[in-house]
């Protein structure tokens, strides 16, 4: 009997065993972790291994394949340089935003905000516009969006669930239509064979149904002031509980405790001088020397500051070859040092009380980090079946006769890899060169198919459990996770019907060029939108 099951559609149980038991138990840690036991049994059979080879694989093996050395297991994932990096950003990030607190930035917005933004639909625009604002990288955009709204939001009877999701709904789709983003950065280092990938990526930008319409749809759903019952809940939860408490201080809903200094309410001894005196400079300083310094740190590693590099001196170029977690590492490292100069020569903090946010930031960040180190290594549990393989050699041995058809098809098949790795980079690592390969350079269905594939790697990282932006998102608004991904996923699958259509109507226009077939699209895709949100306003 074969009990092979790598390379097969056995591969892709354990991602899906994670994410059913995760939605069914509202519980992540655990839900993962039998996810990761799963993939590791699951190779420990296929190859024969025995005990002892479940054990090397479930922590840390390496495998040589020709040229390349693969690792995988939780110690390999939590030694990966780049994830690494990640780690250290999401720390120093942290740090930051308790710097912001302790210097009373954060109540000084407060304070701003309560006199200029005073509606709950006020609140949720600022919260959009200060996500496109940022766009240099999902994991920056929803920490800092998240720390800087959310008291805001909770004051002026946002749930935690919304802002979450209009969080998430502004970090990945804003980056995959920025060129100045690590995510147009990684999509670059995926094409291969001399061809320009930032130019690439710039022209398949009008093809990003998704990226485009979920930042509509978010308009539209705050101005038309409507919520699917999966999100509604939790307001009418929020009203009700701010009713039976008179505005206490902790959010039943979402189970976490907020800490809101204003005036010197709820501050500790010590800290109300300062929350009293922290202007709001004091938060949009940090917050504007991080994204000088974040651009900063991702050309120096393109090579921008290298005489001996091809891309010194050329910004674009640079970008494109940067490495992000290096780049966002040097940025937050660089910030995280000038902020505490700026606070101590200021006298707005003591040297000592400003140290002591490095132990804040890392305590603030632990589930974060938690979670996706356990995501990480589910993910090299699915990489080592070769999840991504088999699915990519369905859409292979599929697309001959199916040229109309084919951007549609990739849309769904990229949103199903990235919702079942729960990573939207590896589904571009392994959809986009496929693309490239399939259709010749001259050609639009080219522009569209690599399009639909970046759309679709979105839209399913966007409603993926174990994807490291979700977990961002539901950090940064103080959510509980399960809460999150189960709130947002009617907007983001009516967002993607609207677009797996539009794709459609782009495959069978593709004859009239990119131009032509980019403005039918966009006609039909907006007329759709506008006519599920006529509809859903109607039945909600």
């Amino acid at each position: 009997m074969d009990y092979n099951m790598i390379g097969t559609a056995w591969s892709l149980l354990p991602p899906i065993v994670a994410i059913a038991l995760a939605l069914k138990t509202k519980e992540v840690y655990s839900s993962l972790f039998i996810g990761i036991i799963l993939g590791a049994v699951e190779y420990c059979i296929s190859m024969g291994t025995g005990l002892d080879g479940f054990l090397v694989h479930l922590t840390n093996h390496t495998v040589i394949e020709g040229d390349e050395t693969k690792g995988y297991g939780l110690i390999h994932c939590l030694s990966d340089p780049w994830n690494v990096g990640i780690l250290i950003f999401l720390v120093l990030l942290g740090s930051i935003v308790s710097l912001m607190n302790k210097a009373g930035g954060s109540a000084a917005f407060g304070r701003w905000a309560s006199k200029h933004v005073k509606t709950k639909m006020g609140v949720q625009i600022a919260t959009i516009l200060l996500g496109i604002l940022i766009f240099i990288d999902d994991y920056f955009n929803c920490l800092t969006v998240g720390s800087v709204m959310r008291p805001i939001a909770v004051r002026n009877g946002v749930t935690k669930e919304k802002l979450a999701y209009l969080i998430d709904s502004t970090a990945a789709p804003v980056c995959i239509i920025s060129p100045i983003s690590s995510w147009a950065a990684a999509v670059s280092g995926f094409v291969s064979g001399g061809e320009n990938g930032l130019a690439l990526f710039c022209k398949a930008i009008p093809f990003n149904f998704y990226a485009f319409f979920t930042i509509l749809f978010m308009f539209g759903i705050v101005w038309l002031d409507f919520d699917f019952k999966a999100m509604s809940k939790y307001d009418a939860r929020l009203k009700e509980w701010y009713e039976r408490t008179n505005g206490g201080k902790l959010d039943e809903v979402s189970g976490t405790k907020l800490h809101i200094v204003e005036h010197g309410v709820g501050a500790k001894k010590g800290e109300e001088a300062t929350a009293s005196k922290g202007s709001v400079a004091d938060l949009v300083i940090p917050i504007v020397l991080l994204i000088i310094f974040c651009m900063t740190g991702m050309v120096y590693s393109g090579g921008y500051f290298d005489a001996t590099s091809d891309n010194y001196h050329h910004f674009v170029d640079a970008f494109a070859a940067s490495n992000a977690s290096v780049g966002l590492v040097i940025g937050s490292l660089g910030s995280f040092i000038l902020t505490i100069i700026l606070f101590v020569s200021r006298k707005t903090l003591a040297f000592t009380d400003a140290m002591s946010s490095l132990i804040k930031g890392f305590e603030a960040m632990v589930p974060a980090i938690l979670i996706l180190t356990l995501a990480w290594t589910l993910k090299s549990m699915t990489d080592s079946l070769g999840a991504a393989e088999y699915v990519s050699g369905v859409v292979a041995n599929s697309a001959a006769g199916l040229q109309q058809l084919l951007p549609a098809i990739i849309f769904i098949v990229a949103a199903f890899l990235a919702f079942a790795t729960g990573t939207s980079w590896g589904t571009f690592g392994i959809l986009i060169p496929i693309c490239i390969a399939v259709f010749p350079a001259a050609e639009p269905l080219r522009i569209i198919s690599i399009s639909a594939c970046m759309a679709g790697a979105v839209c399913g990282d966007h409603i993926s459990p174990i994807s490291d932006t979700t977990i961002m998102a539901s950090a940064g608004a103080e959510c509980k996770h399960v809460h999150h991904v189960s709130s947002q996923l009617p907007y983001a699958l009516t967002v993607a019907t609207v677009s797996f259509i539009t794709f459609l109507v782009a495959g069978f226009t593709q004859q009239l060029g990119i131009f032509g077939s980019a403005v039918v699209s966009w006609i039909c895709g907006i007329s759709l939108l506008a006519g599920a949100l006529y509809v859903l306003k109607k039945k909600f």
